[in-house]
């Protein structure tokens, strides 16, 4: 398995984890709010990658002092050896967190069975009625959304939902049909949009700010009582 890049310590990516993060090219969606336009766009993604002994060898050299991986892209479970590479990470005895988009309730089944992640963050992206929109796809199938969102709801899998919260695309009574769509949620962030200077729509986009996050996070906890606001 080819990883498009790794930062080597991050304290933010794994809450509670001192953690490096392994970056996956490629996805499906194609939020235009999305900060990593290089790993999702193809004609931005660059051929240089590490390949799998590379990361190992890292992650040997690191053991001791890092504890957790953090796996993200792009969208990590489009690539089928993926279980493979969690494999050989688990046995180096790090802890590891997947964020995924939750389009491939298959994949997460297996590697939650196979207690090859410790920690999900899986997004999303708006409510259900706004999905296909707010994600860039058409006639998008929730269905495997969810699966997988049903899938850590009533699985013991350590998890977070999350939801990057823009101006024009998410509003009051979207957010509201999101929470009410994961009720019981254990963990559940609003993220502040932050402009990476690499979106995929650029245009129009804004964040909301710090006193319009909390009173929206205010809205929401009728739902999901655990909601926070993040990067504010």
């Amino acid at each position: 398995m080819k990883i498009s890049g790794i930062q080597k310590l991050t304290l933010l990516d794994y809450p509670g984890t001192v953690a490096c993060t392994l970056f996956t090219a490629g996805c499906n969606f194609r939020c235009p709010f999305c900060h990593n336009a290089a790993l999702v766009l193809p004609e931005q993604i660059e051929d240089g990658s590490l390949d799998e002994d590379e990361v190992l060898d890292f992650l040997k050299k690191r053991q001791g002092i890092l504890d957790g991986v953090a796996i993200t892209g792009g969208e990590p479970m489009l690539h089928r050896d993926l279980p493979e590479l969690l494999s050989k990470i688990k046995a180096l005895g790090y802890k590891i967190k997947l964020d995924t988009n939750g389009s491939n309730p298959e994949m997460l089944k297996e590697v939650i069975e196979r207690r090859l992640i410790d920690r999900v963050a899986m997004d999303i992206k708006n409510s259900p009625e706004a999905y296909g929109e707010t994600i860039g796809v058409e006639n998008f199938d929730l269905a495997p959304i969810e699966r997988s969102k049903d899938m850590l709801l009533c699985d013991d899998m350590d998890y977070e939902f999350r939801t990057t919260v823009v101006k024009g695309i998410h509003t009051e009574e979207s957010l509201i049909e999101a929470a009410k769509w994961i009720k019981g949620a254990k963990e559940y962030y609003l993220q502040q949009f932050k402009d990476s200077g690499n979106l995929i729509l650029p245009d129009g986009l804004s964040a909301y700010d710090e006193k319009e996050m909390h009173a929206l996070a205010e809205l929401v906890r009728e739902h999901v009582p655990a909601a926070e606001v993040r990067g504010v």
